[in-house]
């Protein structure tokens, strides 16, 4: 998703009537759903709890080596030895005979007749089988009992020795057990989920192989997913899709930085519209007029009038439009630059260039466990990219569309269909997923977006595609005063609420440009399908 403004297309068009009053009777009746299984769960506690008081009825004289761990000793009474401790990713054959102390969630447990019980537990997306099995003076048929009882998405403590069993396991992302030697409950999970992270977690082609072979297999809506969110982030694929992101930031702040760039941060309450082309999301300011702002646009712009030569923000970004696409949302993060421009705007494209060919790199060589964990739910082929980012003037993506029966309107945009197509030609004629696409019409462009110097038909701007998709828009902007404001009419902008803006050009402006995207869309580039915008 690009963080600049743009002329809503074709398919970007607001839910009818009947679409809303659907969407509240689907509201209603999923607060239903919600209110009922709230007291499911509540009955469904008092019953474990009941049963817990049964089981410590039991005389055990090995109790001390399982069970739920105080309130009081959660409490930081004691400190922690750190080093004692082993993170559930790192658990491999080089530990084989190790004792090791873990901490994760029951994913699933499973009884074999009363002296066995397995454990799946789970640590920030990576999985270990935990083996209670009842053996004289260390574990007990109650402990065997208890860990079989614990209720799914419990946080527990296991103690235990690294085994490496002679058959590969199935369903796990390490290849070792833990032969458990202790057990204790940290914090117990309502018995009944909303949401079962194996159900959420699976693959529609698994769930259509399911259907094809005469099985039925749980399959976890959207709504269901936002509206049990803390549950259906702990998925495999949304920890890799969340610490791919966290690289994609990572990486972008990193090679900025490096290229002589400042991080800045601008104000989100503003007085008028960021850009035209979108709507804003309007409150009062004490009694005053505001808006959540569209990007940091205008304060980056004037970063640049301020002598900081290079700047770049990470920041939320609010839209007010009513596009019902994956890759459009009302609020999301955006990644914006703005630099001075020596001679011509392709400076500014070659900073794209570098940026996300070094970006592509790194998440290929660096998070290949986190794309194979998203892999497993969504599949996706690898990008196909050129070491030099190719770049096709619009007049020439025109041509192609049309020497293959598309006809397009040489001063208007490209819908989604036509963008689509060009990205099909353009990796069948130069072998790649990621280009450039630039010299825009000016009338497709927002109002502070620089006329070419030789057809003021055009502008001195470029869209940036993976895979038939725009995600990035930037350009060469209007640091003339007197040009900003006329362009500003001429795009309906009521030039006095950003006067700020156009007097902060009256000073002595460099010429510049910039671009903005978001996280989303470069992580498309790694995940897709189109579920990942």
């Amino acid at each position: 998703m690009s963080s600049e403004s743009e002329i809503p297309k074709p398919d970007q068009e607001g839910e009818d009537e009947s679409s809303k009053s659907a969407s509240k009777k689907a509201s209603k009746k999923e607060a239903a759903k919600q209110e009922k299984l709230r007291r499911r769960q509540e009955a469904a506690l008092a019953a474990a709890a009941a049963a817990a008081t049964s089981l410590s009825i039991e005389e055990d004289p090995l109790a001390a080596n399982y069970g739920n761990i105080p309130l009081l000793d959660l409490q930081s009474k004691v400190e922690a030895d750190l080093k004692a401790w082993t993170k559930v990713g790192d658990l491999t054959h080089e530990l084989k005979g190790k004792e090791v102390l873990i901490r994760g969630r029951a994913q699933t447990m499973r009884a074999v007749g009363k002296n066995m019980a397995f454990i799946v537990v789970r640590e920030k997306g990576f999985t270990v089988q935990c083996v209670v099995t009842a053996q004289p003076d260390v574990v007990s048929k109650q402990m065997v009992k208890f860990a079989a009882g614990l209720s799914r998405e419990s946080i527990v403590d296991v103690h235990g020795v690294v085994s490496v069993p002679s058959i590969a396991i199935k369903g796990t992302t390490q290849q070792v057990e833990i032969q458990v030697s202790k057990l204790y409950c940290v914090d117990k999970a309502m018995p009944t989920l909303p949401i079962n992270i194996e159900d959420a977690s699976r693959s529609e082609k698994e769930i259509e192989e399911a259907l094809q072979a005469g099985e039925k297999l749980v399959r976890v809506n959207q709504d269901t997913r936002l509206n049990n969110r803390v549950l259906d982030i702990r998925t495999s694929a949304n920890q890799g899709i969340f610490r791919i992101q966290c690289q994609v930031c990572n990486i972008f702040r990193q090679f900025l930085l490096s290229e002589d760039f400042i991080e800045i941060h601008t104000p989100k309450l503003i007085a008028g519209s960021s850009e035209g082309g979108s709507a804003v999301f309007k409150l009062d300011y004490k009694g005053q007029p505001a808006c959540l702002a569209q990007s940091p646009q205008l304060h980056k712009q004037m970063a640049i009038c301020g002598d900081f030569g290079r700047v770049f923000e990470i920041g939320p970004v609010f839209r007010a439009e009513d596009s019902y696409t994956h890759r459009h949302l009302c609020e999301f993060t955006g990644l914006d630059i703005e630099l001075e421009i020596r001679q011509h705007y392709t400076e500014v494209m070659d900073i794209v260039d570098r940026l996300f060919v070094t970006m592509f790199d790194h998440l290929n060589t660096k998070c290949s466990k986190d794309l194979e964990a998203v892999g497993r739910q969504y599949p996706f082929e690898p990008l196909k990219y050129l070491r030099k980012t190719l770049r096709l003037k619009f007049e020439e993506g025109v041509q192609m569309l049309k020497e293959a029966g598309v006809e397009i309107d040489p001063y208007g945009d490209l819908n989604t269909e036509s963008e689509r197509k060009l990205g099909q030609l353009v990796l069948e004629k130069y072998g790649t997923e990621f280009y450039i696409l630039h010299r825009y019409p000016l009338a497709v462009r927002p109002f502070y977006t620089m006329p070419c110097y030789d057809d003021p038909k055009y502008s001195n701007s470029f869209d940036v595609f993976i895979r038939g998709e725009e995600i990035i828009s930037g350009a060469q902007r209007v640091h003339a005063p007197e040009l900003l404001a006329e362009r500003a009419q001429a795009c309906g902008i009521d030039v006095s609420t950003i006067s700020t803006y156009i007097d902060s050009f009256r000073y002595g402006a460099p010429p510049h440009g910039g671009f903005g995207v978001g996280p989303g869309a470069c992580g498309d580039a790694i995940l897709w399908p189109e579920q990942h915008s």
